[in-house]
């Protein structure tokens, strides 16, 4: 007989990690890198995190061996920034102690200096796809700079051995475009945080929902991108059907202030994080989010798990976790008459929502963090084997792009 095969231990990789955002930023890129990080780490792989210092940051903050450079605010998000270029520091670094792979997670000047660097000694990039930064530049006054931001990204991105998507349809576009190696991580959810239990009918009596009153959330950035007037126009429509209805705004942005100062009747609460972030979840009775930018939205697989009933445009998560009427509503995207309807026939149907609400939690009890850290050290490891005359032949089809 043949003896068993005896799985070999790996070694641990040592990975860079490059991004603009990261925990205490709220945000989904943010918790996302952070989730990730937190991950790698406690399988015992040595990683390094690369980004801008925030205002007052102290260097408590700042984990053993990570690294903070300059930044400047990004316009119109003051709590945020993006990282100046480092291909210097980065090369003098990396010279010393050389990481087995590097991964990027913003296409900024940081992280394309991150790349340079990379490419300069030879050690395998990797790429996160986590912002649609050429349809943001619409709602900016950007627009005419879409094509030009759109190429730049595609630039980026097939500069490394691999681009992570977090679904399979962005996964698919990207692809089309000409991107190599695209590879689908997807995003997983707390559900011991994300929790039903949570419900707290003192928070719901501070919002001003009355006993058998509606709560009504909206859950993130206060920006032009999320699509926030069809949030509105969908709950007045709501509010004419169920006077009782309390809209409750969870998150802060650039839109913040000129929305609370036009509609007083709404509850504005600003950044919930953690089990005070749950607790709004779950206090809740329906979760509006009519956003076209996404590639994924966190929010989405957190309104599920604290069995929100949620109505959404059939695109990034929502397309690919909901089944409409069966975990929550979803319909076309750009439709805002069919988002208002269905909003509206959620909202004065009880027994479906309490029927939607069970759906959904159990959907994602499916959605582990743990498998989507598998994936993304897959990935990583994938990588860290394509040095030398491999990472350059996997470039081969970005050999005509300039050098930097």
């Amino acid at each position: 007989m043949n003896a068993p095969a005896v799985e070999v231990p790996r070694p641990p990789l040592s990975v860079a990690v490059v991004t603009e955002t990261y925990p205490p930023e709220v945000n989904g890129v943010a918790m996302t890198v952070g989730r990730l990080v937190q991950g790698l780490r406690a399988r015992g792989h040595r990683v390094q995190v690369i980004r801008p210092r925030q205002p007052g940051e102290e260097a408590s903050l700042v984990a053993d061996g990570d690294a903070t450079l300059g930044g400047l605010p990004l316009p119109g998000y003051p709590g945020l920034r993006f990282g100046l270029p480092a291909k210097g520091k980065l090369l003098r670094a990396w010279r010393q102690e050389r990481p087995d792979v590097v991964h990027l997670v913003t296409e900024g000047p940081l992280g394309w200096s991150a790349l340079a660097a990379a490419r300069r000694l030879g050690i395998p990039a990797t790429s996160g796809f986590h912002t649609n930064f050429d349809r943001y530049s619409i709602h900016y006054g950007f627009g005419i700079l879409r094509p030009a931001v759109a190429a730049y990204l595609r630039t980026f991105h097939r500069r490394t051995l691999a681009t992570l998507a977090p679904t399979v349809a962005l996964a698919a576009a990207l692809a089309g475009e000409g991107i190599p190696g695209v590879k689908v991580v997807g995003r997983g959810v707390d559900t011991a945080l994300f929790d039903p239990q949570r419900r707290d009918g003192a928070l719901r009596a501070s919002w001003g929902v009355a006993e058998g009153g509606l709560a009504v959330l909206s859950v993130g950035r206060v920006a032009a991108e999320k699509n926030l007037p069809l949030t509105l126009k969908a709950f007045a429509a709501i509010r004419a059907q169920r006077p009782d209805a309390r809209l409750v705004v969870v998150g802060d942005g650039p839109l913040r202030r000129s929305l609370e100062a036009a509609h007083p009747d709404h509850h504005f609460a600003g950044v919930r994080v953690g089990e005070d972030l749950a607790a709004h979840y779950a206090s809740g009775d329906l979760f509006l989010f009519p956003s076209l930018t996404e590639t994924f939205g966190n929010v989405t697989l957190e309104a599920l798990a604290s069995g929100l009933p949620t109505v959404a445009y059939r695109s990034a998560a929502a397309a690919e976790l909901i089944r409409d009427g069966e975990h929550g509503v979803t319909v076309n995207p750009g439709d805002e008459a069919a988002f208002v309807a269905a909003a509206v026939g959620v909202a004065t149907d009880a027994a479906g929502r309490q029927r939607l609400a069970q759906a959904a939690r159990a959907k994602a009890l499916a959605c582990s963090w743990d498998q989507v850290v598998t994936d993304f050290e897959t990935v990583l490891r994938q990588a860290s084997g394509g040095a030398a005359g491999a990472y350059a032949a996997a470039l081969g089809s970005a050999s005509s792009l300039p050098m930097v």
